[in-house]
């Protein structure tokens, strides 16, 4: 069962039905005025959650997603519209209990429940003392009257501050590999070879001795042997350079974004000009 120590795990978080599908979220608790206890809850149902549904909460359940209901989700996507104005009115409630098929009880009456989103209403019963009664607002804190005798006359506002910082992550990973690739490579290198020239030079009394040193006619032969240079390549590994990994730290600006709630006090009734202390 639900109580008000509880309600900070009822607004604001998953309501499901009684086959465990997700209604919506929850937005505001009504409390009955006699018993204080947690009547009424309105969920936000609808694509973008601008609907909102009276959904009974009286013998729901907490779970760690939320809380559960015993009605089913088609049973609360047609109940009876009413406008979450903060208060229920006896024939609100009634209508309410008939649809859904509940009884008042003995211990709710058939009277008006209260809950409380800008300033605090006090409401009454048929049949019951006028009273004041423990609310919870949409943002899920749980409060007293503040006309009541246990507290001062000011509210505390609060809201939600935003801290941004980094955490270090793996986004990925660099290695290095070295493999064999084979390319052509041509160079020119000059080379030599030997040619066969014939010279003829004419008899004179310098050489006349050497000319007629053999036969007067004769069959003769002479030879020379002639060179040529060829291309011969020789291949060896030369290390050429080393090359290695490392990591520079790069600095960018990064946008973040994060939707922050806050409380905004309204005031009911005639007032004088907003004066801050």
């Amino acid at each position: 069962m639900i109580g008000t120590d509880t309600i900070d795990r009822v607004i604001g978080h998953d309501v499901y039905d009684e086959s465990g599908e997700k209604i919506g979220s929850a937005s505001e608790v009504y409390l009955d005025d006699e018993t204080g206890r947690p009547e009424w809850v309105t969920v936000r149902t609808g694509l973008f959650g601008t609907k909102e549904s009276f959904v009974p909460i009286r013998d729901a359940d907490l779970t760690d997603d939320g809380v559960r209901v015993p009605v089913s989700k088609e049973r609360v996507k047609d109940a009876p519209k009413i406008d979450t104005d903060g208060h229920l009115s006896p024939a609100e409630e009634e209508e309410l209990y008939r649809y859904y098929g509940l009884g008042a009880g003995t211990a709710m009456g058939t009277g008006q429940a209260d809950t409380m989103t800008s300033g605090m209403t006090t409401g009454t019963t048929t049949g019951m003392t006028t009273g004041t009664a423990d609310y919870a607002d949409t943002r899920g804190t749980v409060g007293h009257d503040t006309s009541g005798p246990t507290t001062d006359d000011a509210m505390t506002r609060s809201e939600e501050r935003m801290t941004v910082g980094t955490t270090s992550q793996e986004v990925g990973r660099a290695r290095l590999r070295k493999f064999v690739v084979t390319e052509n490579v041509t160079e020119t290198v000059p080379v030599t070879r030997e040619e066969v020239r014939v010279e003829r030079e004419p008899i004179t009394d310098a050489n006349v001795g050497s000319a007629m040193d053999g036969p007067a006619i004769s069959e003769e032969e002479h030879e020379v042997v002639l060179h040529a240079e060829q291309p011969v390549v020789a291949k060896e590994a030369v290390p050429v350079e080393r090359v290695r990994l490392d990591k520079e730290t790069v600095t960018e600006q990064a946008q973040v974004s994060e939707e922050l709630r806050k409380e905004q006090i309204e005031v009911d009734g005639d007032t004088t000009r907003d004066r801050r202390v």
